[in-house]
């Protein structure tokens, strides 16, 4: 099998592995050296000058001694089996950047006889890369759970950013679905990364995964819950200091009698939902528990979990824009990090009215039912139920929901929020 042909191949099975994202890094080129590394972005993202930044994505073998249902290449799966060696793999990096094809690596790979003969081999290909080709771009490679401690250290001083895949949201899940991997083999290099990533007298030039660990969850192919999820995403953040926690829907690739079916559509809006929830957790100083409970363990498919999180708590608004704390403002619809940032600076020198908010890049379609400019609401403010609800939801939530024109009747389903009347009253100001 020629160099093509791997390539087509293991670049394929490498297009279900969600995580990846920036570098975070900023490394320049060095002398002799080639490459290097920019902190604005990869894999397709965006820097901070605008330009579009890629990797090479790919696995070193889809050959795999596992078994996990939802996986392509598992190993009772019938396809075209490929490998990489570390040289050819090393070579093809480079002369895809020499060709300004990429700017950096994204490896992961099946488990090729055993965890540390894999984690060996993807330590080889590394090494070549830094040492051998003096390769300074970014690279991002996946630890292999189960492998030696003392490899997977090796790995992270060769690498930017290592993330270890949970997969499957609980024990049970995995254990139905993945049974030759373990909570245990996944959660022990996250810890040894976080420790590792604390030591600060390392050698002068030597540094652990600079930018951070990350993990990616399989949203769909389990009875998992979203409150299960968002629990689990908390608690990674919070423990293991992630930088990033990624929701891939599951899509089905082969029949399995413990799968969704074949023609079940991936859960693309319940993903989009936990993407929306999770930016609230690292950003917005919500917690898991005020997001969802144990009534209410699905996100709703109509409105946002900050906009569903505010019609809740009706009783907290309106809040008046020139005294509010940063923290509130950052729980009004329609006022973002930026926004809420450019407000406490702007009402440093004068009073804001709801134009001058407008400027300020707050979206008023949704944040004028949530406000006060100087104790008064919005001039001609239609302030009734049926007027929220419908600014809350757009259009594209409708199209994601596949929902019915009257959609927001639904919202009881899945929110605590007061009655018509009850809400009418919140927004007046008369409770």
């Amino acid at each position: 099998m020629d160099m093509m042909e791997k390539l087509e191949i293991l670049s394929d099975a490498a297009k279900y592995d969600a995580a990846c994202t920036s570098s975070g890094v900023d490394r320049a080129g060095k002398k002799g050296g080639i490459g290097n590394c920019a902190k604005g972005g990869i894999c397709h993202s965006f820097s901070a000058d605008g330009r579009c930044i890629s990797l090479l994505k790919v696995l070193l073998t889809n050959c795999c001694i596992y078994d996990c249902k939802y996986c392509i290449n598992r190993r009772s799966n019938d396809t075209r089996r490929a490998a990489f060696t570390p040289r050819e793999l090393a070579e093809l990096t480079i002369q895809f950047y020499r060709r300004n094809y990429i700017e950096g690596l994204f490896l992961s790979s099946g488990i090729l006889r055993s965890p540390d003969d894999t984690c060996e081999l993807m330590i080889e290909t590394l090494r070549l890369l830094r040492e051998e080709y003096r390769f300074g771009g970014y690279i991002h490679v996946k630890a292999i759970p189960g492998a030696d401690d003392r490899l997977i250290c090796r790995l992270g001083l060769l690498a930017d950013r290592m993330s270890v895949n949970i997969e499957l949201p609980s024990r049970e899940s995995l254990a139905l679905l993945a049974p030759d991997k373990h909570k245990e083999d996944i959660f022990r290099p996250m810890a040894l990364i976080r420790e590792q990533r604390g030591i600060v007298s390392r050698p002068k030039g030597e540094h652990f995964v600079p930018a951070g660990q990350s993990t990616q969850m399989i949203i769909g192919a389990t009875p998992d819950t979203d409150l299960q999820i968002l629990r689990l995403t908390q608690g990674l953040y919070r423990k293991y200091g992630l930088k990033r926690v990624f929701f891939s829907a599951y899509i089905p690739v082969q029949e399995d009698r413990l799968l969704p079916a074949i023609d079940t559509k991936p859960p693309l809006l319940r993903e989009h939902r936990l993407y929306q929830a999770d930016w609230l957790l690292r950003f917005y100083g919500f917690d898991a528990s005020e997001l969802l409970d144990e009534q209410h363990q699905s996100f709703n498919p109509l409105v946002d979990p900050k906009c569903n999180w505010a019609i809740n708590h009706m009783e907290q608004f309106p809040v008046e824009v020139n005294r509010a704390p940063y923290e509130m403002l950052l729980r009004v619809p329609g006022i973002g990090v930026k926004s809420a940032r450019r407000i406490l600076t702007a009402r440093r020198t004068g009073s804001l009215d709801f134009a001058g908010l407008k400027k300020l890049g707050v979206v008023l379609k949704r944040a004028q039912y949530f406000l006060l400019c100087n104790g008064k609401m919005m001039e001609g403010l239609r302030v009734n139920p049926d007027a929220v609800l419908r600014a809350l939801i757009s259009p594209r939530d409708y199209e994601l929901a596949a929902l019915p024109e009257q959609a927001p009747e639904q919202l009881s389903l899945f929110t605590r929020a007061p009655s018509g009347e009850d809400m009418q009253k919140c927004l007046t100001g008369e409770i």
